[in-house]
């Protein structure tokens, strides 16, 4: 060996005992990593379940709020991780007033708990509330992920109730993503009334441990090599923590709801089939007529857009906007591209067909309420 390869050989080493030594420093430093960092209301409380405001920012405050309902499977706070990569703080910044939904976390007790409760018991009673306060007959109401399967039922059981619908990586057609992804093709072979029957509540690990295993090497392996090489950035490690977090943070899932979703909905595709049902009431996608911005990513493993842009096609509205950007799941929040493109659109889009009849449905909305009241 010569005397340069050895000479480079041990400035190498002294370069990673360098960077692991700050890295060990930075990891000491960091005491806690936020979830979300936008500060928030505590408005409504049910069981579990909570509503969260945010008051908007900006001059042009949107007369119509929007209502945000994420999955039951991770935390809403991915759309608010930190500070530069916040769509709730991108919203706010726009005038657009936010009431977002907190899940909370299922226990054992919570097994019986059914989509009915979710959708008709939970978010029905999260639409009423934000339409008191508010004074508008209809509010906005933005679907993410599983949240978007639930916001395109409520919309179509509730067309009264919601003026805009927006959704994102929603999937619709379970089948669709058949081939494309391996979740589709993976969650039609659980069993879910065995799993339901014996655990009463579906463990948030077991589920995470599959989203993790969909993309192994990305998933498992690569994030963590490519880390020994940020350890010395402490704003690029605390990053890095926020989002393990989150991915780490799986709340377990209510057995009945968990039932239905599986075999309905994922195996029997019966939401585009105009089968589903939901308390006795058939859900037909021709109800809603209200304006749709169905938003998705081109590169989703987990949600393919072949699941999300049928939604288009079946709705009765005649104001559809699809947009698919080149991102992944995660991406549509976190990505530059969706802080650059997709949250100004989606402001945008809100404000353009919100103000119009503000005046009209506020007044509808006042007069709702002082008979409520009286």
């Amino acid at each position: 060996m010569s005397e340069n390869t050895l000479g480079a050989m041990l400035k190498e080493v002294a370069r990673v005992e360098e960077k692991l030594l700050k890295g060990y420093q930075n990891l000491l430093e960091i005491k806690d990593v936020e979830s979300g960092v936008t500060p928030a209301e505590l408005v409504y409380q049910e069981d579990k379940f909570k509503l969260l405001h945010y008051k908007p920012e900006g001059p042009d405050v949107c007369p119509v709020p929007l209502l945000v309902v994420y999955a039951l499977v991770n935390r809403q706070y991915m759309m608010d991780v930190e500070e530069g990569l916040s769509l709730f703080r991108k919203l706010l910044g726009k005038g657009i007033e936010l009431y977002v939904i907190d899940w909370g976390y299922p226990t054992k007790i919570d097994k019986y708990l059914t989509m009915e409760d979710h959708i008709l018991g939970y978010l029905n009673n999260c639409v009423d509330l934000v339409r008191d306060r508010s004074g508008c007959d209809k509010i906005n109401m933005l679907g993410i992920c599983q949240g978007g399967s639930f916001s395109v039922i409520y919309a179509a059981l509730f067309p009264e109730k919601v003026k805009n619908l927006a959704v994102m990586v929603a999937p619709i057609d379970f089948h669709a993503g058949r081939g494309k992804g391996l979740l589709m093709d993976w969650i039609p072979l659980l069993n879910p009334d065995l799993m339901v029957d014996v655990m009463g509540t579906v463990p948030g690990e077991f589920l995470n441990l599959g989203f993790l295993w969909l993309k192994p090497f990305a998933l498992i392996i690569d994030k963590y090599v490519g880390l020994a090489e940020r350890l010395d950035n402490a704003t690029a490690l605390k990053s890095f923590l926020r989002m393990e977090k989150w991915i780490f943070d799986s709340p377990d899932q209510a057995g009945e709801t968990f039932r239905k979703y599986v075999k309905e909905l994922f195996r029997d595709n019966q939401l585009i089939k105009g089968e589903f049902t939901l308390g006795g009431r058939k859900v037909d996608l021709k109800n809603i007529t209200m304006p749709v911005l169905n938003m998705f990513g081109e590169h989703d493993h987990l949600v393919p857009p072949e699941c999300s842009r049928p939604l288009s096609d079946l709705v009765g509205s005649q104001d559809v906007t699809t947009i698919c950007y080149p991102v992944g799941h995660i991406g549509m929040y976190v990505s530059s591209k969706a802080q650059k493109e997709m949250s100004p659109t989606l402001a945008q889009w809100l404000l353009d067909r919100s103000g119009k009849a503000s005046a009209t449905e506020k007044g509808a909305g006042k007069a709702k309420k002082a008979k409520k009241d009286s």
